[in-house]
This record gives C-alpha cells, sequence and structure tokens, in this order.
C-alpha cells in the first residue's frame, strides 16, 4: 500500500490539508520519519538533486518560507525565491497568472503564499508543475496541519482517541482552520473549539466536523476543559486578516495561556502554538513540560523534506 500510496502522491497539488486520505498522511509521516533520522545522524541526501523549487511568497513569512527552502536543499535540490515587489516585475504591474508561469518554466515545484483566498488553486490551475499551498488568507495552511498532527504523533503516538481544544482566532487563522479540518481525518474523542464569540469557527468548518461525526463543542473559556485536554493548540489573534481595525482591538488580549491557568491540566498534555506568538502564550510555558511548540516548528523541515520527495519523486 505504501507504495502505492507514494506514485499517487507523485505529480499531485497539495492546495487544502483535506487534498490528502488518512493512508496519505501516515505514508507522509513515516517518510518524515526517515528524513528526521538522518537530519539527526548528519547524514547527506541526494534525493531531489537536479530538481528545482520556486517559493512565491506574496506574505511575511519566517518558518514556512525558511523549512521549505532548508527542507530542498537538505534534499540536495536548489531553489530559486520570488523577490519582494520592489523588486521584481509585479511593481511594473505583472500579474499573478503570468508571473506563476514564468516561475513554472524555471522550476519543478511551486510554493505559494497570498493574501487571497483562492490564490494557491489559481495558481496550480495555471501551473504544469505541482503547486503546494504555503498559505492563502484566511482558508487553508495544509503543510502547518502535517507539522501539527506529526507532532501530537510523535508526542503522544497517535492522534486518535485524544481529547483537542483549539484555542484563538478560529474565524481568521489559516493554521487553526487547517488543523481542525486535518482531524477530521482521524477519531478525536472530542473536539473543543474556545475562542471569544467574534472568533469563533466558521460555519463551513462546523458543518465539515458534523459531516465526518467528529464530535466537538464550542466554549468560551480554557479554564472549563482544560483538565480534560491532551493536547491545547494555540494561536494568535490574526491581526492582519480583520477587515475593521476596531473589530481587532475589541478581542486584543482576550486569552492568554499562562503556567498558572495550566494547574489543572493533565501531566502528559501537549501544547502546540503555530508560531509567531504575540501575547497569548505566556514565556513562562516554554519552561514546562508541556511545551511542545519549539519541536514543532523544528519538524517543519522533515515534513516539508517528506512531502517534497514524495511530489517530485513518489
Amino acid at each position: 500500500m505504501n507504495q502505492r500510496v507514494s506514485m499517487v502522491l507523485r505529480g499531485r497539488d497539495v492546495i487544502s490539508i483535506l487534498d490528502l486520505e488518512r493512508g496519505e498522511l501516515e505514508r507522509l509521516f513515516e517518510e518524515a520519519d526517515l528524513m528526521l533520522r538522518a537530519l539527526e545522524e548528519g547524514r547527506r541526501l541526494r534525493l531531489l538533486e537536479g530538481y528545482v523549487m520556486a517559493t512565491a511568497f506574496f506574505e511575511p513569512s519566517t518558518r514556512t518560507k525558511l523549512s521549505f527552502q532548508a527542507a530542498m536543499l537538505r534534499l540536495g535540490g536548489a531553489y530559486i525565491d520570488l523577490p519582494p515587489e520592489h523588486a521584481s516585475s509585479r511593481a511594473k504591474g505583472e500579474n499573478l497568472a503570468d508571473t506563476i508561469r514564468m516561475l513554472d518554466s524555471y522550476a519543478d515545484v511551486i510554493v505559494i503564499r497570498h493574501r487571497l483566498e483562492g490564490a494557491a488553486r489559481f495558481a496550480a490551475e495555471v501551473a504544469e508543475h505541482p503547486v503546494i499551498n504555503g498559505g492563502d488568507g484566511t482558508r487553508d495552511h495544509p503543510t502547518q496541519a502535517m507539522i501539527d498532527l506529526y507532532t501530537i504523533r510523535r508526542a503522544l503516538g497517535h492522534v486518535d482517541g485524544l481529547a483537542v481544544g483549539v484555542l484563538g482566532d478560529l474565524r481568521y487563522g489559516r493554521a487553526a482552520r487547517s488543523f481542525i479540518l486535518g482531524l477530521t481525518l482521524y477519531r478525536p474523542k472530542k473536539l473543543y473549539l474556545i475562542s471569544p464569540p467574534q472568533l469563533s469557527c466558521r460555519r463551513e468548518v462546523l458543518e465539515k466536523l458534523e459531516e465526518r461525526g467528529v464530535d466537538y463543542e464550542e466554549v468560551a473559556s480554557l479554564d472549563k476543559v482544560v483538565s480534560e485536554l491532551d493536547v491545547l493548540y494555540v494561536t494568535r489573534i490574526q491581526r492582519e486578516r480583520f477587515p475593521d481595525p476596531v473589530e481587532y482591538e475589541k478581542v486584543r488580549g482576550s486569552y492568554r495561556v499562562t503556567g498558572e491557568s495550566l494547574k489543572g491540566a493533565k501531566e502528559n498534555l501537549v501544547i502546540l502554538h503555530p508560531l509567531p506568538r504575540v501575547d497569548e502564550l505566556a514565556f513562562d510555558v516554554d519552561a514546562t513540560r508541556h511545551a511542545w511548540y519549539f519541536r514543532q516548528a523544528r519538524f517543519g523541515v522533515p515534513i516539508r523534506m517528506a512531502l517534497l520527495k514524495l511530489v517530485l519523486r513518489g
């Protein structure tokens, strides 16, 4: 089955976490385990020697962009990077379609991040080579969800049967949205959606949870459910996504996880955060055994190595 799944992934676009089935995710995680072991052992890999990746980031990024570039280099490949707008033909008015066609002629795979929802899917329609979504607007961030699920698997050994809380901006946060949708590929014991009312989950996400039989509950406060959780996924308020700055100010600072707020938590609670953080996750949590978010960020390289390998070579 693994060989069949590997070949199915070859040449595929990855726009949403739901573009993959559970078996494909598990194959990806097995491959990531091998990549992680190679990195830890300092082995040099040449699996993608001769391949070129294009990174087209129309929005700021640290972890996603750099880990994709590091992943390609670690596999023996190379990358080209679209310059900022002022230093590229976009400053002359070049449209997105023409930019993607140009990158498609230079590279074997394109990783795109864009502020507009649907931009990655549009790029996939234009390009002949595979397109991987590095985040589009408030909608999808599939490789972040892969990292999140992989981290839970590394921390607790499995994803099924866990009580998971997702805290924060569930309306505008693409990382939270993708993580929640990724959980529908598994069988969580219960999903707690924790947010101020203004930042609650969109209806289409709730409908997907219901369609796939995921037991969920919307709650306003972490205090009410912290003792139940095996995993707590924390996200910042997405200030840059708010259509009205006044609305952002109304919810700014409305939740914060501290060492004190975790006193009733299970001993093996795993705390994740896609980063960057602002003030929603206190620094005193870093010293607790619950903090997995820096390891989570580190897993970005082996996960993206595995994905690039499977998409380009199978």
